[in-house]
Parts: structure tokens; sequence; C-alpha cells
């Protein structure tokens, strides 16, 4: 049988043919009535101008109402293979707004839609060069004063910043502000990202030399270029470094190292940003209609206030600052914290022969990598997945679709899973006095990430080592007092240290915003990341996606931009449309606007 007139294939266009009638009705409840009890209608940006889940009846009927009559879609058309598994139809297709065409996902449970994802591709008539549109890049024929392709370059260079002003500027030039930043290029929008490092990749140089992505090759990739076939499935810290600078140069993209800005304030009346800032100790204040923190998900660090932290004859820092463990052979360390950071620099340590001791707190997930490569990533994100006709960008589309109020029961058998495949370790760390956990609900490592963005270590070594006791653990305490040579705790105990990591962490991303703008715009736009589970560190109420990131803000023109690099790559697109669309003075009315119910 025909795959594209299979029954789920029927099932699929025959909710389609029967959504887009209804849309056409101009009537709300009757396109809510398609859905079933429990539903849910994720958005990104094709119809809310937001990123946004709708969940049940009357939350579709609400947005329709809104927004339909602006939006008026249309020419809905099954698109790919759908397929049908113990009750659910899927299926792909494609679709059309008024301004904007976009791509979709559709699950049906008993004829009615469960979920459903819409997504912007494009804007009409503000497609990005590529393929047969692609640039003819040389002028043939004689010409007087012929300006070469460099020529165009050096000269938009030159005055961009200057005698011209970006429509956008980015902060921050790591993964984030370069992906963004190659989307803004090929949409024709002009930008400037600025770095504080000397080169593009320098934030990946100057950590410790053992430093690996913990992610694999296949969920890592940058727009537009994937990574070669040969390359590593965990990249090394200088080799992500390299093919950033690489990156920047090859996309071309306005990127100014040496970079730092000292304030920004909002001029509402001109409706600009006025940014100051120094390049290669040169003041150059920026006005750009748009201004986007692109620091990563994690904003200011957390360094704790202990007493006598003044007093400490040894070196203390951040995690963040940990240039590695060369110097400590033979010394004593301590570590404190228990998540990513501290386990991989617990390690580094180790390694150099240094006498390392982890200060937990409280409990941590663990994940060991070929086990989360093989549950949680492989069916999406692997050779096996590419070979299944599985790209990234449909991977990328297929995790989007999965709404997060039912995430976690999707995820929560991946780790019950992990837990049997793994217990041996599990049970050595635990003998070992190690705290684990599995999530508030059994949910795991990513719900973990989305909820807090901390909590768990990706083992890649470190747990063995805490396992057969190569690294020391002390666990369930707090730290009481920093003396001059030793660590006091809670319960009474000294430890003598010559170095003292605190891996505690990063504050919300709005703390960028505090330092640059204000305080006040910070509060004004409120806790970024997480969405409201009420779980640790992630407060009700349930807001449904994650707060402030790659979506409109309640300060205008205001936009944070970060994550992992799966998460940098996917969602760059639609805060790119956003801004695109914007600049042309094509957006429309944004639907949802979050609500700030946290400061930080």
């Amino acid at each position: 049988m025909d795959a594209m007139v299979s029954p789920a294939a029927t099932a699929v266009s025959g909710w389609l043919a029967d959504f887009e009638a209804a849309l056409a009705s101009g009537d709300a409840a009757k396109v809510a009535a398609l859905f079933g009890t429990e539903c849910y209608w994720r958005d990104l940006v094709s119809f809310t101008w937001n990123i946004r889940t709708m969940e049940g009846h009357d939350g579709i009927a609400d947005m329709l109402q809104a927004k339909l009559s602006e939006v008026q879609p249309r020419h809905f058309a099954i698109d790919d293979i759908a397929t049908e598994a113990d009750g659910v139809t899927e299926g792909w297709f494609t679709f059309e707004t008024a301004v904007a065409r976009g791509r979709g996902h559709l699950r049906l449970k008993g004829g009615k839609c469960w979920t459903l994802l819409t997504t912007m591709t494009e804007l009409k008539g503000h497609e990005e060069r590529h393929g047969r549109t692609r640039p003819m890049g040389a002028e043939h024929g004689v010409h007087r004063d012929r300006s070469s392709w460099l020529d165009r370059i050096e000269a938009e260079r030159a005055s961009l910043g200057y005698t011209e002003q970006p429509y956008a500027l980015i902060i921050g030039g790591g993964q984030g502000g370069i992906a963004l930043g190659a989307r803004l290029r090929r949409l024709g929008v002009p930008t400037i990202i600025i770095e504080k490092n000397e080169r593009a990749g320098d934030s990946w140089r100057r950590r410790y030399k053992s430093l690996c992505l913990h992610d694999p090759v296949w969920y890592d990739h940058l727009p537009y270029l994937p990574f070669p076939d040969h390359w590593p499935v965990f990249s090394p810290k200088d080799k992500i470094g390299d093919w950033l600078e690489s990156y920047v140069k090859i996309m071309e993209l306005n990127y100014w190292t040496s970079t730092e800005a000292t304030s920004a304030r909002y001029d509402q009346t001109a409706g600009e940003w006025v940014v100051e800032v120094m390049r290669e100790g040169q003041p150059v204040t920026l006005r750009p209609k748009q201004l986007v923190l692109a620091t990563g998900m994690s904003g200011v660090p957390n360094l704790p206030d202990y007493p006598g932290m003044d007093e400490f004859r040894g070196q203390q820092h951040h995690s963040s600052k940990h240039p590695g463990g060369e110097a400590w052979r033979g010394r004593k360390c301590i570590v404190i914290g228990s998540n990513n950071s501290a386990h991989d620099i617990c390690a580094d340590l180790w390694e150099h022969g240094a006498d390392v001791t982890m200060i937990q707190r409280s409990s941590t997930h663990i994940a060991r990598s070929e086990t989360l490569m093989d549950l949680a990533l492989g069916g999406l994100y692997s050779e096996q997945a590419l070979a299944n006709g599985i790209t990234t960008e449909k991977a990328d589309l297929i995790f989007a679709s999965i709404p997060y109020r039912i995430m976690a029961d999707f995820q929560k058998p991946v780790y019950a899973e992990m837990k049997r495949r793994d217990a041996s370790l599990y049970e050595r760390l635990e003998k070992a006095g190690f705290m684990l956990d599995f999530g508030e609900d059994g949910s795991g490592l990513f719900m973990k990430y989305l909820r807090r963005g901390s909590g768990y270590y990706i083992d890649v070594g470190a747990s063995e080592l805490i396992a057969n006791g190569s690294i020391k653990l002390k666990s369930g305490v707090s730290v009481k007092e920093i003396r001059p040579h030793s660590v006091l705790f809670s319960d009474g105990s000294e430890l003598p240290a010559d170095l003292i990591v605190y891996a505690t962490g990063y504050g919300s991303m709005n703390g960028w915003a505090a330092q640059l703008i204000s305080q006040e715009v910070a509060d004004k736009v409120g806790k970024c990341w997480g969405f409201g589970s009420d779980t640790k560190k992630d407060p009700g109420p349930w807001e449904g996606e994650l707060r402030n990131m790659w979506k409109p803000t309640q300060q205008d023109a205001l936009w944070f931009h970060g994550g992992n690099l799966h998460q940098s790559r996917h969602y760059s697109l639609y805060l790119a449309l956003q801004l695109k669309a914007r600049m042309e003075g094509i957006a429309g009315k944004v639907y949802g606007l979050q609500e700030v119910y946290h400061k930080g």
C-alpha cells in the first residue's frame, strides 16, 4: 500500500481538511471541537507571534478568537509519511498564513487532535536566498571601478555601527549569538554580534583542557553548516572553539571581538536602544532597534557569601573561572557542588594528581552518557536516526511537538529503564554516600534541565571515581565557614584546603539585564527559564513555555536567546523570523504575552 494513501494518511488528510474548513468558517468553537478532551496546540510564531501552548478547548478557542482574522490560515496539506501506533496517528503537514509559510505536526487519538504543532518556516517575500536563489557572487563582464565581494564585505563592516546602525544587536558571541547571527544574516537583517573575548570560541578555549561537550555530535549542529561526518561524537573544547571561529568567518558575520557592552537604555520615543560599548578600548554608541541578550541559558554566576571567605589564604574561584588542574598536583582541593561542572572539575583535578573532595549539598541525578545516548537521544539524534530518515530538522520538530505539560510522561519510562540498566553504578554510588535522584517525579535529566537548568550530571567518567573513592565525597552537609586554610561544615567537621572551587551554579538570565540595563527592567521582564512546574527552583503557577526565551518579553524590543546547542540551533529560526518581521513591518499582534510572576 502506498504510504501516502494509507489509513493513517487518510485520517491525517481528513482531519486537516476539516480543520481548514472550520478555520475558514471563522467559528473558533467549531475548530476547538476537532480536538479531544485532553488537547494541546503548541505554536511557534505562526499563529501567535509568540511561543505559546494552548491547552484545552477554551484555550484554543480564545487564541483563535483573538488571531484568526489576522492570521488567515490556509492550504493545509499532508507532508511526508503518516504513521499509526498504540492508538495514536501521527502526520506532518504544511500550511500558509497571510504573511508566512509553515510546517506542522499532528497527533490524533480516536479521530480527534491530541497534540498540534504549528511553526513558521519563512516569511512570504522575505525568503532566505539559497539553492536556486543564491547570489551569483560575480558580475560577469567588464566594469570600471568594480567592487569585489571582499570590497563590499569590508565596506559593510567599516560602516555598520558607525555611519549606519544595526537593526539588531546581539550581546554574547558564543554558540547562541553566532547561530542567531547566521539566521539574521541569511534574512538580510543588519546585525552586530559583540563578544568580550579576543577571538570567537575563546569562551571554550580558556576552560580546563579535558572539557568536552556531553551531548553527542548529532544533537549539536549549527544552522546551515553541520559538522563533517568524521567529527568526534563528543566535541573537545578546542575543536568547538575553532569551529565557532571558522563558522563566523564562513558565514561572514559582523562579529566584534574584544568588545564589551557597558550600559544600555531603551529610548521609547525613538523606538531604539542606546547601547554604550567599548570596542578594543574605544567607546562606541550603538542604536539598534532590537537588543538580544545571548549569554547562554545561565545568568550571572552564583558566588556564595560564606563567613570567612575574605580570610582564605589559598585560591578560590567560581567554576566558570576554573582554568584546569595542572597547578594542583598533590594539593588539597575542595569542590562545592555536585552537578555537571562539579563532576568535570573534580575529575580534572584528580587526573592532575590533586587530593580532591566533592561537597554534595543536595541530591543529583546521574545519567551515564552511553545509556543516555541509547535511550533518550538515539531515536532522534544518531547515525541510526539518520538512516531512518530523521534529519536534524525533523528531529528538532519531533521534540518540539511534545508539549511541556505531558513531556514528563514521555520521559519517565526512559529513566525507569536507565535506573534498571545502570543499577550497579547507582548502587555503588549510594554505598559511597552519594545522594541520587531521578527528578521529583522520576522524569530524569531533560526535565530537570528545562525546569531549573541544574541538578544533574551526564556521566563521562567522574561517577566511577566517586564510586571507588578516588574522588572523596562529603554529602548532606552545608558550609558553615571558610577558614584561612580549611572549610568548616555544618556537622562540625573540617577539611584542609589549598583550593576551593564554587560549582554553585548561576542565576536567571535576567541578571544580565540588571547589570547592563537596570534592575527595574530585569524585574519588569522577570525570571528566565523554567515553565512553572512547581518543582524545586521552578515555582508555579503553570506557564507552559520556557519563560522569556526566544519570544517577546514585557520590555519592548528586548529578547533572550540561550540554551544548549540544540536549542540555539532550533529556536534561533523563530527568533530571527520575529526580528525580520518587525524590521519589515509585517509582524502581527502578540498573543499571550507572558505574565511575570517571579523576578529572578
